[in-house]
């Protein structure tokens, strides 16, 4: 039986397909009972997100922003996760860039909105009001990946920027993103995008097509659907020369890597002085450092490179892995989007949705790296050394093994999501319900570049594979023989519920009808994990079995319950009240209420505020995922460095990394208000400012690895070190070695995390010249806060305009755009900016111990222009340009992200970029 999703049929699916028959079949019966009369029209109700009570007011007690599908099209970006990157409120959300790193599986392919910089775990994204399934791949993060919502689905984004959300989810600290799509689509439209980068690389296409067929009022029924597909190239270092221009070799080179073709050798103590003694030579000099590569200077150039201060140091070889990797990832993505809605007696109408979407993504980074011991008698140089029998026969291999290629790796995720509803009016209440099924399934193939490893090391002890210069033609035919081609893990995420609603107006205040609202969901989350057994046997060369990695299959069950009211006391003030109980199987119980006022205090000035508790119970990720292994940056380590006399060049390392979920972890509690004011000193003007403040407590995180070395007085019981029996996996005792074998990183409820800010919004529409129409608007966010307690023990760490860990909220971040338009002509002009920040400041130079020179990043600005020509009222060409001035990402010395030179989460490496799309419709 197939395993893709797209295939698989639920009994939802089989709902929805039927209600979309049903939809399409349906006479035009509604056309039969003739009107006698038009009723006085009235002013529409519409659902904002943050209420489920209609209003006829565009503005609410809570400030939402709005995306257009216009400004969509306009910025020329065809993903949910593109349409992001122009939300100023977004901070540190994950990427395609950020996760490239051969060798790491936290989540590759998943791309996440942040509201606030405080995480994707705090972001709800919603689409059409509704929960989705999390990306599946178990990792530190629990979120929608946006790859699985297509732009050309997207009718408009309302993004709730106040947190806590008693309708929605308190879970929703920092905010709700509602994504929502065209309904009551009728005719046809036919998309199609091309584009392509000036120096070549990351070219796209993209087509959709969408189409839709009758309307309540003249049919009782409607039906559409949205089919869209892309296609990205991938992007090389190589096809880059901003890369060129960082000089990373001369100014990053402790960032590169020791493990280099010919590989290096790193000897042990007594191999050195023995070498030492004998009068071996490097180069004309005597050996005095435990790296050594007898093919120096020379190495093998381009990649391979002499840099005395590199981590290969004076008498090696250092790898210049950003010659040749890539920025950018190949993908293909695929999905469709259905709705079909019909009325059925008594004024009711059934509706239903399906999303389906598949997002392929190529990871393709460096030649894999493999360490292992051989006997001194394969070294060349070193085989006539007969003494090294009895000093220490074993002699420790670095190597860069090119001649298996690029480590490549194939990420699938998958999504299916079926909708059926009802909704309607019994006696005074409206009501609405609705059956969710939604399900993310990913999984993870090597392809290349990834070999058997004791089949490996044993072709290098036969002479087959020849780690000092190029191997035999067998030894390239075992190369090519033990490639790995294997899905090596899969993972699935299930979400079903049922949701409710019900509404009414009673009563009179004096300004108005009192509104209510009652609702409620109930939910089951399930996950799974599955290791392939060759990943298990851990015989694959850099991608070895984790600890704990089994097989796992998790699930619980959610209750929650809400009301609202709104109360307009008076013509110009208004409360809404609302408060939400929630029941994590597992977990606990919750109430949460939430508070907001608006005073109209003249047509054109009003004020807003509101008051909020949250509650984000532990995600199945961070309860039950399997233990992750990673390394930190260069870091020194105190306890070491104290026996080497503060040698960096000694006691500074990428010390191992062990990350754990924790069973026993409690919820995370929130409590944020907001203030603001929304004035129109004109009808063509519009000035909104909200302040807003979100405080958190008992805050589900790690540690992070450099704050634990600068404060081990607190947290030396997460460092275990060979002279410590404890009996660890992979730390064999060692009275003599205090040196660490590895750093822990578990999940706990540690300490507080604070952050606020300043959201702005100015807007101008419709200004009438001889010229043209012409519009603008300025998005933007001003951080006064952001800040977390990596425990109750320490105080506030910021990362406020400086790179903490792993990441960096800027200060200021916007999104100005102009627009114009002269009857079949317009244009577009857009900026987007992040203010720049100090740097992280802190990798070492294992050579000579030198720390790297302090950095402060560049501001980043990009700006992109588009134009558009309506040949004809049905068909519309539209021309662009992105990052028109070519600007390269700032020069950072981040050390998180395996790319070095910049800061690839939220920098654009495309350069220029030229896109041409057209619209035909067909009404």
């Amino acid at each position: 039986m197939s395993r893709d999703p797209l295939r698989r049929f639920s009994p939802i699916a089989a709902a929805c397909a039927a209600l979309l028959a049903v939809g399409a079949v349906r006479p035009a019966s509604a056309q039969e009972a003739p009107t006698t009369a038009t009723p006085p029209s009235k002013a529409e109700r519409i659902e904002i997100t943050g209420s489920r009570i209609k209003r006829t007011e565009d503005e609410s007690a809570l400030p939402v922003q709005v995306i257009t599908r216009e400004e969509i099209i306009k910025s020329g970006v065809t993903t949910a996760a593109e349409a992001m990157r122009n939300l100023s409120a977004n901070s540190g959300g994950l990427s395609d860039g950020g996760s490239i790193s051969p060798g790491a599986y936290d989540q590759k392919g998943f791309n996440s909105a942040n509201l606030r910089g405080i995480g994707t775990s705090s972001t709800l994204v919603l689409l059409n009001g509704r929960r989705m399934a999390n990306f599946a791949s178990p990792g530190d993060d629990a979120g929608v990946d946006l790859n699985n919502i297509p732009a050309a689905a997207i009718d408009r984004i309302e993004v709730l920027l106040d947190g806590a959300s008693a309708v929605y989810g308190t879970d929703a600290i920092s905010g709700v993103i509602n994504f929502i799509t065209r309904k009551d689509y009728t005719g046809a439209e036919v998309n199609v995008y091309v584009g392509d980068s000036q120096e070549g690389g990351a070219g796209k296409r993209a087509a959709s097509v969408t189409a839709g067929y009758g309307t309540l009022a003249d049919n009782g029924f409607n039906i559409f659907g949205v089919f869209d597909v892309q296609r990205t190239d991938a992007l090389s270092t190589s096809q880059r020369s901003f890369i060129k221009d960082l000089k990373i070799p001369e100014r990053l080179p402790h960032l590169l890597s020791g493990y280099t073709s010919p590989a290096n050798i790193r000897l042990s103590g007594d191999q050195l002085e023995y070498l030492q003694s004998q009068g071996v030579q490097i180069n004309g000099s005597l050996i005095d450092s435990r790296t050594i590569n007898f093919s120096a200077p020379n190495c093998n150039p381009p990649a391979n490179l002499h840099l005395p201060t590199g981590t290969g140091g004076a008498q090696a070889c250092t790898y210049d892995y950003m010659r040749d990797t890539e920025l950018y990832p190949k993908s293909e993505k695929l999905s469709f989007l259905g709705r079909g809605v019909t009325e059925i007696a008594g004024g009711h109408e059934l509706f239903a949705e399906v999303a389906l979407a598949r997002a392929k993504t190529w990871y393709v980074g460096s030649a894999a790296r493999v360490t292992g011991t051989i006997d001194y008698s394969l070294v060349p140089e070193l085989a006539g050394l007969s003494g090294l029998q009895d000093v220490d026969p074993e002699i420790e291999l670095r190597m860069r093994l090119e001649e298996a290629g690029r480590r490549t790796s194939e990420l699938t995720s998958t999504s299916q999501r079926y909708v059926v509803g009802m909704s309607g009016s019994v006696g005074d209440w409206d009501y609405e319900w609705g059956l969710n099924h939604s399900v993310s399934s990913v999984s993870d193939r090597d392809t290349h570049g990834y070999l058997l490893y004791n089949e490996l090391m044993q072709g290098i002890a036969d002479g087959l594979v020849n780690p000092f210069g190029p191997s035999s033609a067998a030894g390239q035919a075992l190369i090519d023989s033990i490639q790995v081609d294997n899905v090596v893990r899969r993972a699935r995420g299930t979400m079903d519920s049922l949701d409710f609603s019900v509404t009414r107006s009673f009563g009179k205040l004096d300004g108005g009808p009192i509104g209510v609202a009652l609702g409620g969901e109930l939910r089951r989350e399930k996950s799974t994990f599955n290791p392939s057994a060759l990943l298990m046997s851990d015989n694959i060369n850099n991608d070895f079995a984790p600890e704990g990695g089994e097989a796992t299959s998790d699930q619980r069950r959610v209750a929650a319950f809400y009301g609202e009211m709104q109360l307009p006391l008076t013509k110009k003030l208004e409360l809404q009240l609302a408060a939400r109980f929630d029941h994590y199987e597992g977990v606990g119980n919750t109430a949460n209420p939430k508070i907001g006022a608006r005073y109209l205090v003249s047509p054109q000035w009003l004020l807003r505020s509101s008051f909020g508790t949250g509650f984000r119970a532990p995600s199945m990720n961070d309860l039950h995922r399997p233990t992750q292994y990673g390394t930190t940056s260069t870091l020194p380590d105190p306890v070491y460095c104290a026996t080497v006399d503060n040698d960096l060049a000694d006691c500074a390392w990428n010390w191992d990394t062990r990350h754990y979920s924790n069973a026993k972890l409690k919820p995370e509690h929130s409590r944020q208000f907001s203030l603001g004011t929304v004035f129109n000193p004109h009808p063509l003007w519009s000035v909104s400012l909200d302040y807003w403040n979100i405080q958190k407590r008992d805050v589900i995180s790690e540690v992070g690895d450099d704050v634990i070395l600068a404060n081990l007085d607190k947290f030396e019981n997460l460092v275990h070190r060979y002279n410590e029996n404890e009996g660890l996996d992979g730390c064999d005792y060692n009275p003599d070695d205090n040196s660490i074998c590895y750093i822990e990183m578990r999940k706990e409820n540690r300490g507080r995390q604070k952050a606020s800010g300043l959201d702005i919004v100015v807007e101008m529409k419709g200004l009438k010249t001889p010229a043209g129409v012409f519009g603008t608007r300025l998005a933007g966010t001003w951080m006064l806060q952001s800040e977390q307690q990596p425990s109750p023990e320490l105080g506030y760490i910021s990362n406020l305009g400086r790179f903490v860990t792993d990441g960096v909220v800027q200060r200021w971040r916007h999104r100005l755009s102009f627009d114009w338009e002269r009857g079949a002509w317009s244009a577009s002009i857009g900026n987007t900016y992040y203010s720049g920040y100090k740097d992280q400041n802190s990798a070492i130079n294992t050579d000579d111990g030198s720390v790297v020179a302090k950095n402060r990043v560049k501001a980043y600005s990009l700006w992109d222009l588009s134009g558009a020509y309506e040949v004809s009222k049905d068909f519309t060409v539209r021309a662009g340009v992105q990052n028109v001035f070519d600007t390269a990402p700032p020069f950072s010395n981040q050390a998180y992200y395996f790319i070095s030179g910049y800061d690839p989460s939220y920098t654009d490496p495309r350069g220029r970029f030229f896109y041409v799309s057209a619209r035909y419709q067909i009404r």
